[in-house]
């Protein structure tokens, strides 16, 4: 290929990306008082803008089935609130692709009459009477969210449009309601599990669970919609944002990629980020952790400790695709993690 060709090869490209980017902010758009719902099929609403979670509403005949439900109990009646104005039907069934808490923190508010579904390891997982004093839980309620508190506050305190102030004040509040919330929730585990594959119908509508590996937890669902195309990948992959590496199995996660790009899909909907549909996203998740494990364990041999290597790590080469890299370094959980699943491997 000579340099011309080269050029418009990239040109094509870009604009492709362009179109594609372009096509993704054509959806229509329901506003909520805490969420915003893309409609991206009949009946299929990804919400976002809430505290925690990216959800998913999927509007069968008779009721209503969401995946995923927020931090805490006042993110998830935020959320019912804001399904209202999409449907009258109420939710009898709510999926928890994976145990952490921003994700699941609302299971709690739902009666005895909706079934809340997740893998047999979510059960466990949130069974568990330490959860709430293990990772992630446990730097969100102690740092995390109090920190964005103090940082409205800060914020709110010296800005003087009105118009900020109040998008201040809105911030502030959501961070302040996510803290108190912490303090108070409960651990309510899925009342249904299943382990490999899971088919529901809801009235004309199929709706696939499907455990394909374990990867970003030892139990991930996606959930997929066969007539629609769409799939629901929760932390497994969130397109051009990376995911938290806190309870990973990195082999095995890219293994469990793999599969997810052998599934037959039109879209994809993260638990956090962007709706994607360019498999090519999942190959640069893959690259990711392929990379950042040998980089990690040569660190490690050199007697470098885990946290000086969440700041030393250089993955800068993945910038292309995950622009929130903004130079050396990785989260320092994840990289604590790494290490002791290295240490680990090392045993075997």
């Amino acid at each position: 290929m000579n340099r011309s060709d080269k050029l418009l090869a990239r040109t094509f490209v870009f604009f492709a990306i362009a179109s594609s980017l372009a096509l993704a902010q054509t959806y229509p758009v329901t506003q909520g008082k805490s969420y915003k719902f893309e409609k991206v099929a009949e009946g299929v609403y990804y919400a976002s803008g809430g505290a925690g979670s990216n959800n998913v509403v999927i509007v069968n005949d008779d009721d209503v089935l969401i995946v995923d439900n927020g931090v805490t109990p006042a993110a998830a009646r935020a959320f019912l609130a804001d399904i209202k104005l999409l449907t009258p039907k109420p939710v009898r069934t709510v999926i928890n692709t994976h145990f952490h808490y921003d994700h699941t923190g609302g299971n709690e508010i739902f009666g005895p009459e909706v079934q809340i579904i997740g893998h047999e390891f979510v059960r466990k997982a949130i069974s568990d009477p330490d959860v709430f004093k293990k990772e992630p839980y446990k730097t969100a309620a102690a740092v995390r969210y109090p920190g964005e508190v103090a940082a409205a506050q800060k914020e709110l305190a010296a800005e003087k449009d009105p118009a900020k102030r109040a998008a201040l004040q809105k911030q502030l509040t959501v961070a302040q309601e996510t803290v108190n919330g912490l303090k108070t929730m409960k651990a309510v585990p899925p009342n249904k599990v299943y382990d490999s594959k899971l088919v529901l119908h809801k009235g004309k509508r199929e709706i696939d669970l499907l455990f394909l590996g374990r990867g970003h937890t030892q139990g991930d669902t996606f959930v997929y919609l066969p007539q629609e195309k769409i799939v629901c990948t929760g932390d497994e992959d969130e397109g051009t944002r990376l995911a938290y590496m806190g309870d990973a199995l990195f082999d095995e996660w890219v293994t469990t990629l793999e599969k997810l790009k052998q599934v037959d899909f039109r879209l994809a909907l993260p638990g956090h980020g962007v709706p994607f549909s360019d498999k090519s996203i999942i190959t640069a998740q893959q690259d990711y952790l392929k990379d950042i494990v040998p980089k990690a364990a040569a660190l490690r041999k050199q007697g470098v400790s885990a946290e000086d290597a969440a700041k030393k790590i250089d993955m800068t080469n993945h910038v292309k695709v995950f622009t929130e890299i903004k130079g050396p370094g990785a989260e320092v959980r994840g990289m604590r993690h790494l290490y002791d699943w290295l240490a680990e491997r090392e045993k075997k």
